[in-house]
């Protein structure tokens, strides 16, 4: 039992500790990993496994849509992007599609890399 908890304790320490970038970037990581897992699953045939991480990407991006400050115009465009993702991961959930569940993962994977840009072009820095 220490070693999981050693490991929550890592973990909790390394989002404790974060910016608001790195959160951001961990975010979208995570939504990353629970499509692959998801996609998996559905090829798997395993639909309860595939619903619950499709339900954690959804999460990820309700998240991520709340703690838009629509003060910024550009926040609009990433209302309309997390609102096209969060409808596409319903249909995927449905249709258990994972032709659906790679286009987000594709979508998932570029927002990421922006945000790497970004970040790097403003001097943050970026985990490895």
């Amino acid at each position: 039992m220490a070693p999981t908890n050693a490991y929550a304790q890592y973990n909790n320490q390394k989002v404790m500790a974060a910016s608001p970038a790195e959160l951001t970037l961990m975010l979208y990581d995570g939504a990353i990993k629970f499509c692959n897992i998801a996609e998996v699953a559905i090829e798997k045939r395993d639909m309860d496994k595939a619903h619950t991480n499709i339900v954690k990407v959804e999460k990820i991006i309700e998240y991520l849509r709340n703690t838009l400050d629509m003060s910024y115009p550009v926040a609009q465009d990433f209302e309309n992007m997390y609102s096209y993702i969060d409808r596409r991961l319903v249909e995927a959930n449905v249709q258990k599609s994972v032709e659906i569940v790679k286009e987000v993962n594709d979508h998932m994977h570029a927002i990421r890399d922006n945000w790497v840009e970004v970040m790097k072009k403003n001097g943050l820095k970026v985990p490895a």
